[in-house]
């Protein structure tokens, strides 16, 4: 970052002296700040732009780097050399490590046999599989060929997949014959079988052994296996295809929990240049470095750990349970391989502290320089965590922004400090601000997290969204040419950023809005409560607050622990915040991603049907909630 300071100095505003005028520079001169990353991170390209900003005052609608033509996965293979590329660790003990030139080697062999089986430029091109080796591969494979990738993870139903892929029509499916998780092999073939028959525009299934050496596969259709598909020569070329800065690359979806997932297209060049100025200047990410995230490859975080391959850094992937055999496995892999920055979730750091983990007397992190953290707010107490159990000299960056965007809004910076409770700062070139209900931006106070300008990882369309209506109605209904994220947040005085949950599940007794995040972070801290989850209850022509509580094994809820619950939240926030009911769930509902489903439970107590409940990982837990007479009474 600092090095990226005195380079815009230097060569575009010598008003430019620490982070406040950086950014400020980068919001008001967008036409020079990304051509500066552009340059600064060297982005290979076999032609630059006519243009850098074109249409600039739409939203939706500007066009970035017209002119310029690249190829995406050329950039992550800048490498061909004897340096660790990939370390995979499986929850079955298998470990992998691959170098840049064998990773070099497996991309040109699959690429090859994708294009000798008539994939092309455009054509889908879709994953079924653990974050392993192979799955990296394959989208190197695919986007070498200007073809459009796309990957949802193995612990999907049926129904899951279809309603993402059956709205892609892939002509490829790559999936691995099962996986692990908690200790046991599940089967992903039998699941195979009924996905198959409803994607008929599927000409090949590639199937990759992990579960068993040599998985039968006779009764999937078009199938074959990953050895006998792939070339095996060494030192073959790729033919990285050359592609505009907006060529479609990846297809993300929304959570689903609220409806069909919407199909959302990210562009090459728009994804690479915001992920490698979150990953070099915001992250401080460098060749030397061995980088991890805990993610599925159904989760925006896997395409964003995988980038790091274009710093030529050393990516860590891990797939199964991070709590199997032990709570602390992900913190042996980060010991035994030597991990410098440590991406996971705010759920996860929560989860290790409950289990009275302190790595700070238990591993070896000396190389460990930076935590990551996404997924939900980060509670204050997790900094105390961090600092105090973990490591004390280290940057603990809390990270939002999300699939929308492919990237962040708010994020670390390693040149600034980390206040408690904070997001350190908003990202370099994204004019986030906060709106009141006026829609007018403020300080200091909670509202409406947004976005005032266009940025180049913008979601490029919506799949079968050919006039951009349902690609403005997730953005731009709310206030014209403004993105609306659908956060509710705060800009501190030290221009940072506090999350406090998603603004369509905030809370709203009497009139007064108030962030789940508020309620969860008193209630987590108590030793008894290991997880909550809070929604606003229709009663009496208003809404009251209902907070149910997963406890410790062996507690029971009782008058004194609801007393305690009530007083914890009334003394550290307000009256107004303290719930009218505390109930004792089993189990909170959450996502694949684990994210909890605040509006799925809402509509469930309300007894409104539930979309796509194939997205929740424990579908089982919201039934739970479904007709309790506890919220037939006062």
């Amino acid at each position: 970052m600092t090095r990226f300071l005195d380079y815009v100095k230097k060569n575009y505003e010598p008003g430019v002296i620490d982070y406040p005028s950086l950014y400020g520079w980068s919001i008001r001169h967008p036409e020079s700040f990304w051509p500066a990353v552009w340059e600064f991170c060297g982005i290979r390209a076999s032609r630059l732009w006519d243009s850098v900003l074109e249409d600039g005052d739409k939203m939706p609608g500007t066009r970035w780097f017209t002119g310029s033509m690249l190829n995406f996965a050329e950039n992550l293979l800048r490498r061909r050399d004897d340096k660790q590329a990939l370390v995979f660790w499986g929850e079955d003990k298998k470990k992998t490590t691959l170098s840049y030139a064998e990773l070099w080697d497996r991309v040109a062999g699959l690429a090859y046999a994708m294009r000798d089986s008539g994939v092309t430029i455009g054509d889908r091109v879709a994953a079924f599989m653990p974050n392993m080796p192979e799955t990296v591969i394959a989208m190197l494979a695919t986007t070498s060929i200007g073809a459009i990738w796309s990957s949802c993870s193995p612990d999907f139903g049926i129904n899951g997949v279809l309603d993402r892929f059956g709205q892609i029509k892939p002509k490829i499916l790559f999936t691995a014959d099962g996986y692990f998780y908690k200790g046991k092999a599940i089967d992903s073939l039998r699941r195979l079988e009924g996905i198959l028959g409803e994607l008929p525009d599927l000409q090949r299934v590639i199937v990759v052994p992990y579960v068993e050496r040599n998985p039968d596969i006779s009764a999937i259709e078009k199938s074959v296996l990953y050895a006998d598909f792939a070339r095996r020569d060494n030192l073959l070329e790729i033919d990285f295809e050359q592609c505009p800065f907006d060529h479609p690359i990846y297809i993300l979806y929304s959570s689903g929990t609220t409806g069909k997932p919407k199909c959302i297209v990210h562009g090459a060049g728009g994804t690479l240049i915001q992920h490698l100025k979150e990953l070099v200047l915001h992250t401080d990410l460098k060749p030397d470095d061995r980088v991890f995230y805990f993610t599925t490859c159904g989760w925006m975080m896997w395409n964003w750990l995988v980038s790091s391959l274009a710093v030529g850094a050393t990516v860590l992937l891990y797939d199964g349970s991070p709590f199997d055999p032990s709570p602390a496995v992900l913190l042996d892999f980060a010991e035994q391989e030597r991990i410098t920055v440590f991406g996971t979730s705010a759920k996860y750091l929560s989860t290790i502290e409950k289990a009275q983990i302190k790595p700070r007397k238990t591993h070896a992190l000396a190389n460990l320089r930076a935590i990551l953290s996404t997924g939900s707010p980060l509670s204050p107490e997790s900094y105390d965590y961090v600092y105090r159990d973990i490591k004390a000299d280290i940057q603990l960056s809390s990270i939002s922004g999300g699939t929308d965007l492919i990237s962040c809004f708010a994020l670390g910076n390693p040149i600034l400090p980390v206040f408690r409770g904070e997001l350190q700062c908003r990202g370099l070139g994204m004019a986030v601000e906060v709106f009141d209900e006026r829609g007018k931006p403020v300080r200091g106070v909670k509202g409406e997290l947004v976005c005032t300008a266009p940025f180049p990882s913008m979601p490029v369309f919506f799949w079968e969204d050919p006039e951009g209506k349902k690609y403005r109605a997730a953005y731009f209904e709310t206030h014209p040419d403004v993105w609306v994220h659908g956060d509710y947040a705060e800009l501190t005085e030290h221009e940072g950023m506090i999350i406090y949950g998603r603004s369509d599940t905030v809370l709203n007794p009497g009139g007064v809005r108030i962030g789940t995040a508020e309620i969860y972070r008193q209630v987590e801290k108590l030793p008894e409560v290991l997880e909550s989850i809070a929604v606003d209850q229709e009663w009496k022509n208003d809404k009251r607050i209902i907070l149910f509580v997963k406890l410790r094994e062996n507690i029971i809820l009782g008058d004194e622990l609801i007393t305690k619950i009530k007083s914890t939240i009334r003394e550290n926030t307000t009256p107004r915040h303290v719930p009218a009911k505390v109930i004792q769930v089993y189990d909170i509902p959450c996502t694949l991603n684990s994210k909890i489903v605040e509006i799925a439970v809402r509509n469930v107590i309300h007894g409104r049907h539930i979309d796509n409940v194939e997205a929740l990982s424990n579908l089982e837990a919201l039934e739970f909630f479904r007709d309790l007479p506890e919220l037939k009474s006062n």
